[in-house]
């Protein structure tokens, strides 16, 4: 899910939270796991983490950074501040712009959990054979 980027903006955060938790109480009792994708591009540093902690407290599996659709995608300072924030029992997943091996590592050195990457093919060709 992407989270309400206009209400969490706009510093209601009871209702980002009520919308998360929703949406995750229907996936776990599908057995899904629930992302939520909080287009970093878009928001402050303090918004981020108000972001990843609304996630964490609904009950979220990961934070994610971008849909891939908006202004930017991931950063490694966005990153870490995102698993500076939700903690090591948190998923974080960096997607948008990871184009390189050197972009995913960087992700993985930040704290991704996992990567979000269209060009899979050329990045695991940069790996030593």
């Amino acid at each position: 899910m992407v989270i309400n980027i206009g209400r969490l903006k706009a510093g209601e955060d009871d209702a980002v939270r009520g919308d998360i938790a929703a949406v995750a109480d229907a996936a776990h009792e599908g057995g899904a796991l629930l992302k939520v994708i909080i287009e970093t591009c878009l928001l402050t540093d303090e918004e981020k983490v108000r972001a990843c902690v609304l996630s964490k407290e609904a009950g979220a599996d990961f934070v994610k950074t971008s849909t891939g659709f908006s202004t930017g995608g991931a950063t490694a300072g966005d990153v870490r501040l995102m698993r500076e924030t939700v903690g090591a029992d948190m998923g974080v997943k960096a997607s948008g712009g990871i184009r390189t091996l050197a972009d995913a590592m960087a992700m993985i050195d930040a704290g991704a959990s996992r990567l979000g990457v269209s060009a899979a093919v050329s990045i695991l060709e940069e790996l030593p054979a």
